[in-house]
């Protein structure tokens, strides 16, 4: 009994040794739709129909506490403020410092009709 003949697992393209003259593509006017673009398919780039509502972000608070790290934070605001914290206790107190912030920052808070201090 002999074993089976196994089919080779790759297989080589075998190398030129000569020239190889390629084909130039004939000239052609660019005329109607790109080719490869379906039918009714719009090849402009059109602004996105989403409006939005008036809102946007003023303030962010970033809290990271990895497993077995030290716990940080960020308090960052369109105003200018910046402020970061690290350790537990620290984080805790800017959470607090940034709730209140928001309720007192000039960009979230109108200045007309005040009382000068």
């Amino acid at each position: 009994m002999s074993t089976p003949h196994r089919p080779r697992l790759k297989s080589l393209t075998p190398t030129t040794t000569g020239p190889c003259s390629a084909e130039l593509p004939s000239p052609q006017a660019d005329l109607g739709e790109p080719k490869g673009v379906a039918e009714g398919v719009p090849t402009a780039v059109v602004p996105d129909p989403q409006q939005g509502d008036g809102r946007y972000f003023v303030a962010w608070l970033s809290i990271s506490t990895p497993y077995g790290a030290t716990p940080t934070a960020r308090s960052t605001c369109l105003c200018g403020r910046d402020r970061r914290a690290f350790g537990e206790r620290k984080v805790l107190a800017l959470i607090t410092e940034h709730a209140d912030h928001r309720e007192h920052c000039p960009l979230r808070t109108p200045q007309e009709g005040r009382k000068a201090a």
